[in-house]
């Protein structure tokens, strides 16, 4: 394990004498990696491959899903069940308990989504994702044109059927997720660089939108996936491998992967393995600070 010490308190956050380990490679892109307490499992995408994996301890790595409509981000709603952005159908779709798979997001105002990326869900079962264009490309999705005139950041009402736009100035959003009180938004601009973080409400309205940090080092690599450990700080894929920041955007430095970080997550029943999904290859690393609880299904 590297790592890009620019603050002490960086170290801290692993365990002594983690390393950095491959757990599953030969992928083509992989993404949206969501671990399943419930069958002490990982579930991740492959986005070119059109699947979802399932990798455990005890069977490695398996196919979940097949073809998955080139999802990308995957997380778990209040009631435990599977949400998935899909690429290739430009939906954000909710898996039920029989296995039938619920369309929930698909239009703006009569035109058809982008590509919904990745997603957090609120305490108030809301869902908040990104819509970049990324979906409409070559290899990450199918290529098409485009409907809508923006790239934006949409939430979608706890009722699951109301839809709003949260900001439509983005050239490509990304990575987004909440703040432990659920009051504050951040979400990722991949090709400008940077986070921005909006105020929310308690009727869910989010204002704001300020620039709340840049992300710069050496390596390939861009903002992408982001999440809040159980301590506060911000994670988030960029240059070189993983950013860590504190509550008040100062950089702790950057866990550095072998090839570029798209995504990651905790997982096992301590939530304190790091999962990595890093170009073709999933990753894992031991640390000492918890993800959050409110993650698991």
């Amino acid at each position: 394990m590297k790592l890009d010490v620019r603050d002490a308190r960086l170290a801290e956050l692993f365990e002594p004498g983690a390393a950095l380990q491959t757990l599953s490679t030969g992928h083509l892109f992989t993404e949206g990696p969501l671990w399943d307490l419930k069958a002490n499992r990982l579930l991740f995408s492959d986005i070119p491959g059109d699947r979802i994996h399932a990798w455990s301890e005890a069977g490695g790595t398996t196919v979940f899903r097949a073809p998955s409509h080139k999802s990308n981000g995957l997380a778990w709603d209040r009631q435990g069940r599977l949400l998935a952005c899909e690429h290739a159908t430009s939906r954000l779709t909710r898996t039920e308990a029989d296995g039938r798979i619920t369309a929930l997001a698909t239009h703006w105002q009569g035109q058809e989504l982008n590509s919904p990326n990745d997603l957090a869900v609120g305490r108030d079962g809301s869902i908040w994702f990104s819509d970049p264009t990324y979906g409409r490309m070559p290899h990450y999705g199918l290529e098409r044109p485009t409907m809508l005139g923006h790239r934006g950041v949409y939430r979608l009402a706890p009722d699951g059927t109301t839809l709003g736009l949260v900001a439509d100035d983005f050239r490509q959003p990304n990575g987004l997720c909440l703040s432990l009180d659920g009051r504050r938004l951040f979400v990722n601009d991949t090709e400008r660089g940077h986070v921005r973080v909006f105020d929310v409400a308690a009727d869910g309205s989010a204002r704001g939108g300020a620039v709340w940090t840049t992300l710069s080092g050496e390596g390939p690599g861009a903002p992408d996936g982001m999440k809040i450990d159980s301590a506060g700080h911000l994670w988030c894929c960029g240059p070189g491998g993983l950013h860590v920041h504190d509550a008040d955007a100062r950089c702790l430095g950057v866990l550095r992967t072998p090839v570029v970080a798209a995504n990651f997550t905790w997982g096992d029943a301590d939530r304190r393995s790091l999962y990595i999904t890093a170009s073709d290859t999933l990753l894992r690393v031991r640390v000492r600070v918890p993800g959050c609880a409110a993650d698991d299904a």
